[in-house]
């Protein structure tokens, strides 16, 4: 079973509108809907996405289209994954997108799928050209995944690593959910993290991998207008 969870409960503040984030439109679709298609062409079976902000209008939108799952109060990208309840004691792979993701390719999102046929957590990470202030994934000599760090936190040596995490993920999903009853929020904003499993699933000897996109603009993320524009422009040139 191929299961996937969407989130999309940010209010999305530098849109400069009242509309949920993941409702804004992209070349005439919105972004949810154009995330939720590139899922099923991948292969995703079951999809439920993680609404919070003005759920009511973004459930209208999917209504008969997948299932969705309220987050509020809203503490963190694991607390987030946290509401997807109805898919725990599910068997088979949970992948982990964002709702204002629309360039990712289905090709992408299969390659994660694949990937996590014999590991337990998958990464998706790039390298962009400056890798700024993303979160560095740092690898054992095997290619496994060692950690991610938050760039605040990094050592010299671990910011000049280009390969950042893209928050975008898949999961063995016994694995997950027996890894989320272990997350906790004790950090300086009180939230749970989903990066945080990493060193909690590989304490209990799993295996987390990373996949690598080649192409890093179809993993940014949209938070205002200007990024809204570039994704419209990437699309015309991918389409």
């Amino acid at each position: 079973m191929k299961n996937a969870i969407i989130m999309a409960a940010g209010k999305g503040t530098r849109m400069k509108s009242d509309l949920p984030k993941v409702l804004h439109k992209v070349l005439g679709m919105t972004m949810i809907e154009r995330d939720l298609e590139n899922l099923q062409r991948a292969g995703a079976e079951r999809i439920v996405a993680i609404v919070g902000y003005k759920h009511g209008m973004v459930e209208e939108v999917l209504a008969g289209r997948c299932e969705t799952a309220v987050q509020e109060p809203q503490l963190g990208t694991g607390h987030a994954v946290m509401q997807a309840k109805m898919l725990e004691g599910e068997k088979g792979l949970t992948l982990v997108a964002n709702g204002d993701c629309p360039c990712v390719r289905p090709s992408t999102y299969a390659a994660l799928y694949e990937a996590c046929r014999d590991a337990d957590m998958v990464v998706l990470t790039a390298e962009p050209e400056d890798a700024a202030s993303y979160g560095r994934v740092i690898r054992n000599s095997d290619g496994t995944v060692e950690k991610i760090v938050e760039f605040r936190d990094c050592t010299e040596e671990e910011k000049a690593v280009r390969e950042v995490n893209t928050g975008i993920y898949c999961f063995n999903n016994e694995a997950l959910f027996e890894g989320l009853k272990m997350l906790k929020n004790n950090n300086a904003q009180q939230e749970y993290y989903i990066t945080d499993l990493v060193e909690i699933l590989k304490n209990q000897g799993k295996t987390v991998k990373a996949v690598k996109t080649d192409d890093y603009a179809e993993v940014q993320g949209i938070n205002d207008v200007q990024e809204l524009a570039r994704a419209e422009a990437y699309l015309k040139t991918a389409n």
